[in-house]
């Protein structure tokens, strides 16, 4: 058995068994610790973009409070992920975990910090999007035992080969606490560390054994390990903390930001980097392929202040608003963009167009995940409880919004009946993103391709469904051109062609894509 009953012990006592009794209190948990999480502003309604990723962080400083580092880093790149959220941290001896489900602010508070003492720690907050939404189980990082060794793993992205592995390990006697692919790439590593007793290898033979798109950090009881999928879909980067005091890895530099971490490079695809007490270290673990680095984290799903591959995110927003001015030019009054992630194409498209941009949707930012149940009356207002038009700016205007991307096409449909309701005499819709045609299997919750609408409807008949004046999307080389301070060239960008760099199994992609007549 890959569980020894001491560490089994010391682990449940001291780190799951309280939370999962505080959890088992609370009126949202069933007996199956099934814990009912709204994905919309109300529950029931399905989201009308891609829905984030998942974080990573990592700490390793012998000087610094780890945890409260990693804590601070999660709510730098809370916007990836707001269903759980969890820490574990490494003492020298071994390796203990809080995590619960919720925002990071409402998982951490001082007393938790202080229990979570030691020179390495691992932090995650998740979007669910494999192994099911709203289970604790599922919440990360997860845990595996090595003898009497704990290791602590937290992941962003999706492994495609999971099944396989997971019923491999249940042959060898390895107990699983959920149905994430997550836990698998867990107790993978504890398995094979176990059978060649040094944890790099452990990770090398899981690398080379999972597909996928995956960044990865991991804390033993004394070194920090960040490692990334060999064609570096998801992204994870390398900063160092002032002083010589430690060094850091975090899913976006922004994460490096707000604890005062210089940027150093990006983890390479296929590398495992190692930090502990002698310094760092590196091993490319397997061959790296040609860069796919997802090229949507550009378009909406990193922050406006991170840089990606050397690619400033904000800047690639300004360039992709620029571009669809030159490709989608169009007669009007005003530019808007849909808050957040639509203002800086809509202040790049206004720069190159001429027309003036303006504030004319006002965002509530306090306004998260809630479940209370609406109303009928008040499902009909639907978006409003996030965005509110300024009829005194856009009344007797033509417009021109821009937006990051259109999925299914119902917040587009809102958004246009709010804004003929405050009074706009034209709405042309303009998207910094191509057409969203095909769903993502490597770590973005999308649709089946089925509820994609314009991989179901003419550009004529989105338009007529949405309700505006006209609608239009940038080219896919514009979309590159924008990104072209990136140092990659090559991206995924399968949600636009449908070309997955990372062969997809049947189980899969069964019931993902359209029927063919």
């Amino acid at each position: 058995m890959l569980f020894s009953p001491t560490a089994c012990a010391r682990w449940y006592h001291a780190s799951i068994w309280p939370i999962l009794a505080k959890h088992r209190a609370c009126s949202n948990i069933s007996d199956k610790g099934e814990y009912r999480v709204a994905t919309s502003i109300f529950p029931g309604e399905k989201p009308d973009r891609l829905e984030e990723e998942c974080a990573v962080f990592g700490v390793y400083s012998t000087t610094d409070d780890v945890a409260r580092l990693t804590c601070f880093g999660l709510q730098a790149l809370q916007h990836r992920g707001q269903e759980s959220a969890g820490i574990a941290v490494g003492d020298g001896d071994t390796v203990t975990v809080t995590k619960d489900l919720g925002l990071v602010t409402q998982v951490f508070n001082e007393s938790a910090l202080a229990a979570l003492r030691g020179e390495v720690a691992v932090g995650h907050c998740r979007y669910s999007t494999s192994g099911g939404m709203g289970n604790w189980t599922s919440a990360q990082p997860h845990m595996s035992a090595i003898d009497e060794v704990l290791i602590a793993l937290a992941h962003n992205g999706t492994l495609v080969n999971t099944n396989r592995i997971r019923a491999d390990l249940i042959s060898k006697g390895v107990e699983f606490r959920s149905n994430t692919d997550s836990e698998v790439a867990c107790q993978v590593i504890g398995y094979y560390t176990r059978e060649t007793h040094h944890l790099t290898e452990g990770i090398k033979t899981a690398m080379e054994m999972i597909d996928g798109a995956y960044a990865m950090v991991l804390a033993s009881p004394t070194a920090l390990y960040a490692f990334r999928d060999p064609h570096g879909i998801r992204p994870l980067c390398l900063g160092k903390l002032p002083d010589d005091r430690g060094w850091v890895v975090s899913s976006e530099t922004c994460g490096l930001d707000i604890v005062g971490a210089e940027f150093v490079r990006d983890v390479r695809p296929g590398e495992i980097i190692r930090i502990n007490d002698t310094g760092i270290s590196t091993l490319q673990a397997i061959e790296p392929q040609e860069p796919r680095g997802c090229i949507f984290e550009y378009v909406y799903f990193a922050r406006p202040d991170s840089v990606i591959d050397g690619q400033s995110v904000y800047q690639a927003r300004r360039n992709m608003g620029r571009i669809l001015a030159r490709e989608a030019p169009v007669e009007a009054d005003l530019v808007l963009g849909v808050p957040d992630s639509g203002v800086p194409g809509a202040l790049g498209y206004s720069e190159a167009s001429g027309i003036e941009f303006t504030d004319g949707i006002v965002k509530n930012r306090y306004v998260g995940r809630t479940f209370i149940q609406p109303t009928q009356e008040m499902r009909q207002m639907g978006i409003r409880i996030k965005l509110n038009p300024l009829p005194s700016v856009i009344a007797g205007k033509r417009l021109v919004v821009i937006d990051d991307s259109i999925v299914r096409g119902n917040t587009s449909k809102k958004l246009v009946d709010m804004l003929r309701s405050a009074g706009a005499a034209e709405i042309h819709f303009r998207i910094v993103s191509p057409e969203v045609m095909w769903p993502c299997f490597y770590g973005i919750d999308t649709a089946n391709q089925d509820q994609l609408i314009a991989a179901n409807m003419t550009n004529e008949e989105m338009c007529e469904f949405i309700g505006c004046d006209s609608l239009e999307f940038i080219s896919l080389d514009g979309l590159r051109e924008a990104v072209g301070d990136a140092h990659s060239k090559t991206f995924c960008e399968a949600c636009f062609t449908g070309e997955y760099p990372v062969a997809l199994p049947d189980s899969i992609t069964k019931n993902a894509f359209l029927k063919k007549s």
